[in-house]
């Protein structure tokens, strides 16, 4: 992933509504969700919403698809994948990697798991 990809995606993620919204498409999967779940399940307004899909599609983090009526948003899992193997490259220099804490456990990445 080049460093402007990167810049892109965690510039669209450093912002709250913008990160709920991609967090519960994530929890989505693949079936995805229309912008009114979303609004509904983020008590966000629909209005807001829709300036907030199209920075995280800009970005390449969510995509869109037209089912009929309705546009169903997904995580494009891709594109996050590829964003935390860009920030975990160099994950402790290649050694085995210590998480503070029992509170990480859950949110290890391969490339940094406790030794065993």
């Amino acid at each position: 992933m080049e460093e402007n990809a990167v810049v892109r995606s965690l510039l669209a993620l450093a912002q709250v509504v913008r990160l709920r919204v991609f967090r519960a498409l994530v929890v989505a999967g693949p079936d995805g969700m229309t912008p009114g779940a979303l609004a509904e399940a983020l008590e966000v307004p629909a209005t807001g919403l829709s300036f907030h899909l199209k920075e995280l599609a800009n970005a390449g983090l969510v995509s869109q698809e037209r089912q009929g009526r309705n546009l169903i948003y997904r995580a494009s899992f891709e594109e996050m994948n590829q964003l935390l193997a860009f920030l975990t490259e160099n994950c402790c220099q290649g050694q085995a990697c210590e998480l503070a804490g029992d509170a990480l456990q859950s949110h290890r990445t391969p490339s940094c798991q406790r030794p065993s």
